[in-house]
Parts: structure tokens; C-alpha cells; sequence
């Protein structure tokens, strides 16, 4: 989802994590990712995302096991994860999602391949995106924006809008904490230089969460955003799916 490339087909059967495949190399990566990225993330992340590291039992020097995760996430919020090929089609993606499974892959990357990666691999998909999913308030916005979607699913204009809202909340959010603001999007959780870029840099414009302010802006796969939307809680998410249904619905009428 979110990429110009075509994504994966689905395969009949389903996909598991084939941990005794990881090499010495594979573990040495997700230390080097790790390690390095908690560092910059220090005084950067939101609090929660820590708590859901440790809820869900990381450690820098071993890649997780999804079947382990998976189980941490079940006792948590009822969440788990799906393990893919990669990028996935939007509809299947949402449908995922609405069933509270969020799609990973469970590949890393190479060592000559530390900054930049097009495509998203495991760091991303497990370090990123899934201690976030320990937030009850958090996974039923994404379980609530993605019913959403399949509702509009055979209108890609709809498709899009819905994508800008996943972007720069899911992938790209920032919150504010305690008077702080503090990164909770998974797409600047993973990234060395964006996850200081978002929050220390003085002229990047940083707005209030607002839905049709969102719908209509376009977003940056390939470099850093050129603006971020700050929320006040993760419950602010939850509560504005009835306004970005409205909203949505407003937007399709005058396209």
C-alpha cells in the first residue's frame, strides 16, 4: 500500500516467519538498526512507544519472533500481526487491518542498505509500527479509518484521501506530550535522519490534527515531509472517525 510499485499478490498459503533462515548477518543488522535508532529516538519518541518495545519483548540483539509478539499483542489489545511478502494491494490491506491484523514482512535488509531501503522490510514493518499497536485507543482508529476505506474501496479518489490520513498519522504523526512534541509515526520511528529532522528542525511547519486540512495534502515517499500534523492523544484519532467519514464524503461530493 502507499507505493507507486506494483504490489505483491497474495500467496494461497499462508506465510510464516522462518526464523532458523536468519543468518549471522540478518541479527547483526537489526543491531546495528536497533541500537542506533534508540539512541536517536532517546528524546525524540513518545513514551509509548517504549513501553510497547518492552511489552512486546524486543531486544536489539535478536531479531523478534512474530509468534511471540503476536502473543504479547493478543493480551494487550486483541491485535496481531500478519506476516506478508510485502507490499500488498489496498483492499487487502484494509481488510487486514479491519480484522486487526497488521501486515509485516519478515525480511531485513542488507548492510550496504542501512540508509536508504525503497521498499519496507522488517525493521520497519516490527520495530516501527508494532509497539504502537499496543495502544487500545491507537488500534481502533486504524481498525475504524480502515473499515472506512473499504467502504469507498472502487474510488480511488476516495482510496487516496484515506491514504493522506493513514500517512500522516500512522507513518508520520507526530503528538504532543506534556508540552512536548514527540514522534509516534512508524515512517519517522525507522528513520536515522528523520527522526531528529521531524521534531528539532525550526522552519518544518507542524500542524493541529485536522482532518480535511489532511485530506487535502499530498504526501512525500521518497524524502522528508515537507510538513508533519501534531495530535493531543491517541484517543483525538479515535474520535474524529465519524468527522473523517463526514469529511471524506464532503470532499467526494465537490471532486
Amino acid at each position: 500500500m502507499l507505493e507507486n510499485k506494483k504490489p505483491y499478490d497474495l500467496p494461497a498459503k499462508k506465510l510464516i516467519q522462518e526464523y532458523d533462515k536468519y543468518s549471522v548477518d540478518d541479527h547483526e543488522v537489526w543491531n546495528i538498526l536497533y541500537s542506533r535508532q534508540m539512541v536517536e529516538l532517546k528524546e525524540n519518541a513518545t513514551k509509548d512507544f517504549f513501553k510497547g518495545l518492552k511489552l512486546c519483548g524486543f531486544e536489539s540483539n535478536k531479531i523478534p519472533q512474530i509468534k511471540a509478539v503476536n502473543g504479547n499483542l493478543i493480551k494487550a489489545t486483541a491485535w496481531r500481526t500478519y506476516v506478508v511478502p510485502g507490499l500488498i494491494a489496498d483492499k487487502p490491506f484494509f481488510q487486514y487491518l479491519a480484522n486487526r491484523r497488521f501486515p509485516v514482512t519478515t525480511w531485513i535488509r542488507k548492510k550496504n542498505e542501512l540508509e536508504y531501503l525503497e521498499e519496507p522490510d522488517m525493521f520497519h514493518d516490527v520495530f516501527a509500527h508494532v509497539p504502537l499497536l499496543s495502544i487500545q485507543s491507537f488500534v481502533d482508529f486504524v481498525q475504524g479509518l480502515a473499515k472506512i476505506a473499504l467502504k469507498h474501496i472502487e474510488n480511488p479518489h476516495a482510496v487516496e484521501m484515506i491514504s493522506r490520513l493513514y500517512w500522516f498519522t500512522v507513518e508520520f504523526g507526530l503528538i504532543n506530550e506534556e508540552g512536548q512534541i514527540k514522534i509516534y509515526g512508524a515512517g519517522i520511528l525507522s528513520s536515522i535522519g528523520e527522526s531528529d529532522f521531524a521534531v528539532q528542525d525550526k522552519d518544518v511547519p507542524r500542524h493541529p490534527y485536522d482532518v480535511r486540512h489532511i485530506v487535502q495534502t499530498p504526501f512525500y515517499k521518497h524524502d522528508f515531509q515537507k510538513q508533519y500534523f501534531v495530535i493531543d492523544s491517541y484517543d483525538q484519532l479515535y474520535e474524529s472517525l465519524a468527522h473523517i467519514e463526514n469529511i471524506l464524503v464532503e470532499e467526494l461530493e465537490v471532486s
